[in-house]
């Protein structure tokens, strides 16, 4: 029994999971050996690569392409148009297959902006906010704002979205966090 919505211009593969709840919308393509979430939503012209995992609740906006190497664990946003990578240093002439695919994790909650640029390697801390346009060329961490190119600290999210003030207590849901090394946990 299908218990998830596919457009009929969407193409899936054999050998793909979807999870109940999932909406996969207009000209998208799913790839063997995917496996997807309950409870998703994936936007127009959407690619999920070969052997990718998407959590429960996560939702990839319009053009989005993830490729094989990319994880999103649970609630995690992709912005319309934001780009992932899986080569750091492709070449058409000599590709590398699998053996060259960096792995890059994006964290339980993260968010990221539209026409932001993930390059592959790279780990996206839990409830992180990357901005619009923003380069990610380093680890991220829990929590962090990250803004422009390449991406830097410029402040602190709440799990709620809230942007946070030097008390690091949220002014919206009330959430208070401490500075660990891999960014905030609630304190």
């Amino acid at each position: 029994m299908i218990n998830f919505f596919v457009h009929p211009t969407s193409i899936i593969d054999d050998d793909v999971e979807i999870g109940e709840g999932t909406k996969i919308w207009h000209f998208s393509h799913i790839q063997s050996g995917a496996k997807i979430g309950k409870n998703c939503s994936f936007g127009q012209n959407v690619n999920v690569s070969n052997n990718v995992n998407v959590g429960d609740g996560c939702k990839v906006q319009n053009n989005v392409s993830l490729y094989e190497g990319v994880e999103l664990e649970d609630y995690v946003f992709c912005g319309p148009s934001c780009v992932f990578t899986n080569d750091l240093t492709p070449r058409a002439k000599y590709p590398k297959g699998h053996a060259g695919y960096k792995k890059t994790v994006v964290e339980e909650g993260a968010s990221i902006g539209a026409n932001a640029t993930v390059v592959c390697g790279h780990r996206i801390g839990k409830w992180a906010l990357i901005g619009a346009g923003a380069v990610v060329t380093s680890n991220v961490p829990a929590h962090a704002l990250m803004l422009g190119v390449p991406a830097r600290r410029a402040g602190w999210a709440c799990e709620c979205g809230e942007l946070l003030p030097e008390d690091l207590v949220c002014s919206k849901c009330g959430r208070k966090y401490k500075e660990t090394d891999e960014g905030l946990e609630e304190a």
